[in-house]
């Protein structure tokens, strides 16, 4: 996530070259990441959508934002 991102609430994921945006809300994909680590970044997601929409408020009052954390 990013301080002064742009709506509707999402996440930025990196996977080696790959980029990608992510809609906390419904999962819509934008950009591209194979197919692993999308299912992986799905499952984060889905584990963690209220941390999630909570950390957007969080950033867009510019406040730190706790960690959240990665698949075990």
């Amino acid at each position: 996530m990013y301080y002064r991102d742009h709506g509707p609430p999402h996440f930025h994921a990196t996977y080696g070259d790959h980029q990608a945006t992510i809609d906390i809300e419904t999962g819509q994909l934008r950009g591209s990441l194979p197919p692993r680590a999308s299912q992986h970044v799905e499952e984060w997601r889905l584990l963690h959508r209220v941390e999630l929409l909570h950390n957007w408020r969080l950033a867009s009052e510019q406040l730190p934002l706790p960690r959240i954390a990665p698949l075990e």
